[in-house]
């Protein structure tokens, strides 16, 4: 029964559904995780790097990490390409609205620009869905430090903490867990580092198999937020921090 209409974007099944926009998800479910984690003082994004050759100049090259503007970032998982159209029209959106209130543009409008892109694709003959999965984390006057996971059909949702990617299930059942709220933004890189560590294929975790960045304040003052994308040095102390405590979890277990 499927087979006649998992080929149509726009037709739905007798059961109601949409199987091009199922596959979508499907694709996003065999993508490198991410995950994202909101505090008082900032909003962490973290992502399992799926290309590591050496000769890749990671200076200028990101594959999961992105800045929409000053105040907003993304972490990316599926297609790359099917994301670099989404963040260029992001990024476009939120020039304009600078240019037109001479302000950046409030969170979830940013977001919800976006995600009606993203449905459009999904209801018009021709076109198929974006295969991409968003985590947005940025600030805004007013709702302060804000986090959203958006799909492939043009869903969005604020949360305190989520995962996209591989073993998704898996990680928000950890977030779930370990998240507390009031957490500082030192707690949340860890908490982060964690979930990849405890969802992805590897026994030990790299600083150079992840990415991380962080929207926070850029001073004491908190008189305005940045978006940053941390170093290798600081991957690799929060990297060696997860695998000793999993190796302490480990022998922990077997006594």
């Amino acid at each position: 029964m499927a087979r006649r209409y998992d080929s149509h974007t726009t037709t739905f099944s007798p059961e109601g559904r949409l199987f091009q926009v199922e596959y979508a998800m499907e694709a996003i479910s065999h993508a490198g995780a991410a995950v994202g984690v909101r505090t008082d003082e900032g909003v962490v994004l973290a992502a399992e790097k799926k290309i590591l050759s050496k000769l890749l100049e990671t200076s200028v090259a990101s594959e999961k990490m992105h800045a929409l503007d000053d105040h907003v970032g993304v972490a990316v998982a599926g297609i790359n390409s099917d994301a670099n159209i989404l963040i260029n029209s992001a990024r476009l959106s939120a020039q304009r609205y600078l240019m037109t209130y001479q302000e950046p543009v409030p969170m979830e409008q940013l977001v919800q620009t976006l995600c009606d892109q993203k449905q459009g694709y999904t209801q018009y003959g021709g076109l198929r869905p974006f295969g991409v999965s968003f985590l947005f984390g940025g600030w805004d006057k007013n709702c302060g430090f804000q986090l959203y996971q958006s799909d492939p059909s043009g869903n969005y949702a604020g949360w305190m903490a989520a995962a996209i990617g591989a073993n998704a299930t898996a990680a928000q059942a950890i977030l779930k867990t370990e998240y507390k709220e009031g957490m500082s933004l030192t707690d949340a890189r860890r908490l982060a580092t964690k979930v990849l560590k405890q969802t992805m294929d590897s026994t030990k975790l790299e600083a150079e198999k992840v990415e991380m960045a962080e929207v926070s304040w850029k001073s004491d003052a908190k008189q305005a937020v940045a978006y940053r994308v941390l170093k290798e040095t600081e991957l690799a102390e929060l990297c060696d921090q997860a695998n000793k405590e999993a190796e302490a979890k480990a022998a922990a277990g077997k006594k």
